[in-house]
């Protein structure tokens, strides 16, 4: 009989300790790992990063083609722009001309 309350005075708290620390570990190891977790965190803020960029490079992009469009609009229209656009778009040129071919660029 004092055996049996030995054993439960020692297996009973760590017994509890056991459960308590796996609890414990299972709450810390989803905040590092997981779905709102410090790694996701991380990667989430390197993927803004890189949509950023993106937007910076769209923007400019976006300004070139109002620039060009805004020199086709309106009263006086760039001829030199005009006749370049309407030869690479269905591509003709002037016997006059002279043609550089250039490699494409990859993406």
């Amino acid at each position: 009989m004092v055996i049996h309350r030995r054993w439960r005075a020692i297996l009973y708290p760590l017994f509890l300790y056991c459960v308590s620390g796996a609890a414990g570990g299972y709450f810390v190891w989803h905040a590092v790992n997981g779905e709102r977790g410090l790694k996701t965190k991380d990667e989430y803020e390197h993927r803004i990063a890189a949509l950023r960029g993106q937007l910076q490079e769209l923007k400019e992009e976006r300004a070139l083609w109002a620039h060009r469009i805004a020199l086709m609009k309106g009263a006086a229209i760039d001829r030199d722009l005009l006749e370049d656009q309407a030869r690479s778009l269905l591509g003709r040129v002037d016997k006059n001309d002279l043609v550089v071919f250039l490699p494409r660029p990859a993406k």
